[in-house]
């Protein structure tokens, strides 16, 4: 009964009941079944509220679809969900003030976890908390102490990850064997918080939690940018809330190696600065493992010309040749100064994925005849790994379990060394887990890979915007849930590729989805993950943030789907062109535009209203002064982009019909072909003009936390080569990528043209 009483609350908000017009648009999106709870009744130009036998059916609907874990039912949003959580007995009520107490003799890291949550009470609940030995009054218990040591089926790594917590009136417990259980027993406390009529407080419960994968790893890329060290610890502490432990970054040129100088790019993180922020994380219980690619993705290292003689092949800067020793010596340099920049991490990734030239060197060509090509390539990471071994570290690479033996080229008497960290994705698994069993058994450390998800500007597809896509996150859960429970897995990483260049907050959602299945992958389904997220993420006082992502998602998809965006990276899939410019004294012109294009106007239409919708969402919750905040920034500069798309085509449209009206004319009245002909110039300019804004505003915006991308300092030039690979961020050095096919449109030299045009019928036939 009060699982049912709580969904009748939330279906009675207005936030949910509400039915959005979307200017111009006449379908349904309510979504999938990871969207969350329904909105069956959506019409475009009607508000309307469900009536109440509708809304006993969708209660009806809901409470056979999906059952509320009992903290959820509870109002509590806890990230990652515990093992194991039991609620009763009286509040925890603090007051303004509460005693922070640990053990006398309580180590560095304990009291770096206090310190910490004394912070955070004190920022998100208003209350003044002290760091003593000794409880006084309300008081928060952090202690190694009373917890039993007795933990089977869990490893060291996970023994040490677990905590206990207890409330009673005048006190909660947090108890750990290990520095990371007690420090994650105060993030779970600060997101059990709840807001009463007597200020903050918690209701009784038990927790006793641990993690089931030992080693939980964002991968951040910044390949194609560089984010501000501010950031970059504000992002490290947000991840070490949801309890992720280790973070994979993915430096390409963004470290100023010191071996070689010149691969660093300008404004790179030092020695120094690299040392400090690993330093930094782990404080945070956070493993900085820096990926510093080996065999293929080298292109930053590759494009200098001093480095050209260790290419695959010479006209392409894509791939060493593992069989030239000058590779290894140069890696080996990076890598040594990558394992000095991240004192006291336990790994490094070399990556070596997407080895497209392997085997085209006649010399390697010949040894792929005798080994194969995946022997080639066990070769490379087995000279790599045992040389990285001695220097202390676990070596990880771009491999999968039983990869080598499965392809068009097998490996041939050469197998991964047994040290080997294998953590890439593969889709030839079985649902008994057969590689990852035999890969396990052979002695392999094996890492689940969260799929990929489709990359495309600007937004992360997380769900389901048509029939064709079940949306990220549907994707991650299925594969994620399975492979925990298998027990094949130490670890699990989870990917953000920065192939299209989005701002890093974009990924924020699949790095905590990923947290959530890997901690405790057996509890509640992704419904409920999805309504937690939000609340969690950004705050109880947010509204309607689902639908903000799905506005954005469906706005991104349109964008990608623009003029010659998909062209870039797919080949000719058809090019847009401009309407016709007038021509001669009769103001000819051929009138196509309106016609060929009329499904996307059709839909620039639709994404324009939505848009609209979109910004209001913001507006909304900029003035609820929701928690991120910063990411509404983001988005509102995404949603004006896509706004200007629309905006674009919608020009090109009256464009031509002012042309046609100049033409109608032409014969009627003179000063009404004129007037048409600069309400031509009007619109393009006003476009162009639009563009320059929407622009210069998104780079202010990203430019808040991050160096303006492809700077150049007065010591030294960015220095910008593509690669294979063509991805749609590195087309230009600088942020331009994005507005680059705008560009290609040719708006300007049509001005130009149109400007000639009309100078040239003022000075014969139009004042005549």
């Amino acid at each position: 009964m009060k699982a049912f009483v709580n969904i009748f609350l939330y279906l009675s908000r207005p936030s949910n009941l509400k039915l959005m017009k979307y200017k111009g648009s006449e379908t349904d999106d309510s979504g999938s079944w990871i969207n969350g709870l329904p909105n069956p009744c959506r019409k475009a130009g009607k508000m309307r509220i469900l009536l109440i036998p509708l809304l006993l059916f969708t209660i009806f609907h809901v409470q056979l679809r999906a059952a509320g874990s009992e903290l959820f039912d509870a109002g509590i949003h806890l990230i990652p969900h515990p093992q194991q959580v039991s609620l009763g007995g009286e509040d925890f009520v603090p007051g303004p003030k509460v005693s922070v107490v640990l053990d006398r003799k309580a180590s560095p890291e304990d009291r770096f976890a206090a310190t910490e949550l004394a912070s955070q009470l004190r920022e998100r609940w208003g209350i003044e908390a002290v760091i003593t030995n000794a409880p006084a009054g309300p008081s928060i218990i952090l202690t190694r102490r009373g917890i039993s040591e007795n933990t089977p089926g869990l490893s060291k790594k996970q023994a040490l990850q677990k905590y206990e917590l207890h409330t009673t009136p005048n006190r909660v417990y947090i108890r750990a064997k290990g520095a990371s259980g007690l420090f994650y027993g105060t993030q779970t406390l600060l997101q059990i918080f709840r807001k009463g009529d007597q200020g903050a407080y918690i209701p009784g419960m038990r927790i006793t939690d641990w993690p089931d994968i030992e080693e939980r790893a964002a991968h951040y890329d910044t390949k194609h940018h560089q984010d501000k060290r501010e950031y970059v610890e504000q992002f490290i502490r947000d991840l070490a809330a949801y309890k992720i432990n280790m973070l994979v970054w993915e430096w390409e040129d963004k470290f100023d190696y010191p071996s070689h100088p010149e691969i660093g790019a300008p404004g790179a993180f030092t020695m120094e600065e690299m040392q400090e922020i690993t330093r930094y994380a782990q404080q945070y219980h956070v493993q900085i493992v820096p990926l510093v690619q080996g065999l293929g993705h080298v292109s930053f290292i590759l494009k200098w010309p001093r480095f050209r003689h260790l290419r695959e092949i010479p006209a392409s800067n894509w791939e060493f040749c593992p069989l030239k020793e000058g590779s290894y010596e140069l890696l080996f340099d990076l890598w040594e100064d990558a394992i000095a920049a991240t004192p006291g991490s336990e790994y490094i990734h070399i990556g070596s994925d997407e080895t497209y030239e392997l085997g085209l060197c006649e010399e390697c060509r010949k040894k792929a005849e005798e080994i194969g090509r995946s022997g080639l390539y066990t070769l490379f990471i087995n000279k790599a790994e045992a040389r990285l071994r001695k220097k202390g570290r676990k070596v990880m690479c771009w491999e999968r379990p039983m990869g080598w033996k499965v392809g068009d080229s097998p490996a041939i008497g050469i197998e991964p060394a047994k040290s080997m960290v294998l953590t890439e994705s593969y889709s030839f698994e079985t649902p008994d887990f057969k590689y990852a069993r035999e890969a396990s058994k052979a002695g392999y450390e094996l890492f689940i890979y969260d799929p990929n998800p489709e990359v495309i500007p600007l937004m992360v597809p997380y769900f389901s915007t048509s029939k064709e896509d079940k949306g990220c996150l549907a994707d991650s859960y299925e594969l994620l849930k399975p492979s925990v429970a298998s027990g094949y897995f130490t670890g699990m990483i989870n990917t953000s590729w920065d192939d299209a260049g989005l701002h890093n907050q974009a990924w924020m959602l699949s790095f905590i989805h990923a947290a959530e299945w890997s901690w405790s992958g057996d509890h509640p389904g992704p419904e409920e993950f999805i309504e937690k997220y939000f609340l969690n993420y950004y705050g109880e006082n947010s509204r309607n943030m689902k639908e903000l992502f799905l506005l954005l998602i469906e706005g991104s998809r349109f964008y990608f789907e623009s003029f010659e965006r998909r062209v870039w990276h797919y080949g000719a899939i058809g090019l847009t062109t401009l309407p016709s410019l007038p021509r001669g004294d009769n103001v000819e012109y051929d009138e196509y535009w309106n016609r060929s294009y009329a499904d996307r106007l059709k839909e620039a239409r639709v994404q324009a209203g939505k848009m609209e919708r979109a910004m209001e969402i913001i507006s909304a919750n900029q003035k609820a002064g929701i928690r991120h905040s910063y990411d509404l920034e983001l988005f509102s500069s995404m949603v004006r982009l896509i706004s200007h798309t629309s905006h674009t085509y919608l020009a090109m449209s009256e464009l031509e019909k002012a042309i046609g009206e100049a033409h109608q004319q032409r014969f009627l009245s003179l000063e009404a072909t004129e007037s048409a002909l600069q309400k031509a110039v009007a619109v393009i300019e006003e476009n162009l003009r639009e563009r320059e804004t929407v622009f210069r505003d998104l780079v202010t915006t990203w430019e808040k936390t991050r160096l303006p991308k492809g700077l150049s300092s007065d010591e030294k030039s960015f220095f910008h080569r593509m690669d294979r690979a063509r991805h749609f961020a590195f087309r230009r050095a600088d942020m331009s990528y994005l507005i680059y096919d705008e560009e290609l449109l040719g708006l300007e030299e049509y001005l130009k043209k149109l400007k000639a045009y009309i100078k040239h019928a003022r000075e014969t036939w139009l004042n005549n």
